[in-house]
């Protein structure tokens, strides 16, 4: 038996990916025990694992982003994206070195796991004497290259010589200015841990004994200088819930073409951003358009249009085989479930990391990139109808199927994570 720690920032699409691990481990006799959020308690001990709480300005509710993000509507674009990443990822990193730093004293772990984000883990890889520290990557990979512009820009491979000359200078531009505030916070960070930090901060996927990615590889980027320690482990299996049918399912009997929108659990306060518009811009089509409310009331939505229905949650291994095309706001998650069913996707990412799931998406071809978190309802009709006419896009979507298909993810980051005795 193994005694192992996991660790996640408090944020639902990265808590439970590092659960679905706990689980599994749990399952086959393994000691867990996990750090986050205190508003995951319940879920955490439900898998069977020991739950330690983050605290301070780590342990915050990422339901009510105007609590943790004050100062978010004063940003746009790559501005924001990098007020969000400096005060998610790295303010938080002190905070959350005294819990993992405590919780590795008390469990003295064999293998320590924690979601690809989870900052406050980097002063511990600078020890000797330390458990094997392995990350799990549950957005796109944040790892630079030669081929690449800066992450968050969202800019598809070099194509030749004038494109990577221009992701060279952007590259340069990104660590000396546009993300200098987030290396310098990150430098206070460190040094308040009692450590220097080691390279770019948005790099940090290199210095992990291992980072294994989630996600079909078709998917991801090519990188001739990926580094050494990064493993494609495909898509997790979507977690298992008790989810009745609702009464309309018989309706979804392939008469007609099948539009599922979402805007996830999370980010689905304003439906006005996706939902809203999809009904509108699909109403008078042939098509039955499946609304999933993320456990928000249906009576949320307003008025249905008549080829329309909506249910709270919808269980995604039944729905996937009936869709035709998903519309989503980019959440990684849902994104791998759709590509994995082989569905072609149109994205609308606005926020986080959303952009650059979606420009993967449109990069691969299994599906198109709105470019913005709010289109209008003609840009979204115009884009399903591309979709559903085209069949290259399923054709891209069943590829990277495929591709996830050649994996089994959970058993492959056991054995990564169990393979090897502490360092």
């Amino acid at each position: 038996m193994a005694v192992v720690l996991l660790a996640s920032n408090p944020i639902h699409g990265h808590v439970g990916p590092i659960l679905q691990v706990g689980e599994r481990l749990a399952e086959r006799g393994h000691s867990v025990t996990m750090v986050t959020g205190t508003r995951f308690r319940e879920r955490v001990e439900a898998v069977g694992a020991r739950f330690v709480p983050l605290a301070d300005a780590a342990d915050y509710d990422d339901r009510r982003p105007e609590t943790y993000l004050p100062d978010r509507a004063r940003y746009t674009g790559v501005q924001q994206a990098q007020y969000d990443i400096r005060t998610i990822f790295v303010d938080t990193i002190p905070a959350q070195f005294r819990a993992i730093e405590a919780a590795l004293e008390e469990v003295r772990p064999d293998a320590v796991l924690v979601d690809g984000a989870f900052g406050g883990v980097l002063p511990v890889l600078e020890r000797r004497n330390r458990p094997r520290v392995v990350a799990l990557g549950v957005t796109p990979l944040s790892q630079g290259s030669r081929q690449l512009g800066p992450y968050g820009m969202a800019l598809s491979p070099a194509r030749g010589t004038l494109d990577r000359a221009r992701y060279a200078a952007l590259n340069v531009l990104a660590r000396r200015v546009i993300f200098r505030p987030t290396q310098k916070a990150a430098e206070r960070a460190f040094a308040a841990c009692g450590v220097r930090p080691s390279g770019f901060v948005m790099d940090m996927s290199r210095r992990f004994d291992l980072f294994l990615q989630t996600g079909p590889q078709a998917l991801e980027y090519p990188r001739p200088d990926l580094s050494a320690n990064t493993r494609f482990v495909g898509v997790l299996p979507q977690a298992s819930a008790d989810i009745s049918r609702p009464d309309w399912w018989g309706e979804l009997d392939a008469s007609r073409p099948v539009v599922h929108v979402t805007q996830g659990t999370i980010d689905n306060q304003d439906f006005g951003r996706l939902v809203r518009p999809t009904l509108d811009a699909l109403a008078d089509r042939d098509v039955t358009v499946v609304v999933s409310a993320g456990g928000r009331s249906v009576r949320d939505l307003g008025p249905l249009p008549s080829n329309a229905r909506a249910a709270a949650y919808l269980s995604y291994d039944e729905l996937l085989p009936r869709a035709d095309v998903v519309v989503t706001n980019g959440g990684f998650g849902g994104v791998q479930a759709a590509l994995a069913a082989g569905v072609p996707l149109v994205v609308a990412g606005g926020t986080e990391d959303k952009p650059e799931v979606a420009a993967r998406v449109a990069w691969s071809g299994a599906g198109i990139d709105l470019r913005t978190g709010t289109p209008p309802a003609s840009a979204i009709g115009g884009a399903v109808d591309a979709v559903l006419s085209r069949p290259e896009f399923r054709s891209a979507a069943r590829r990277l199927a495929a591709d996830a298909a050649r994996h089994d993810a959970l058993t492959e980051i056991e054995h990564h994570l169990l393979a090897s005795t502490p360092a």
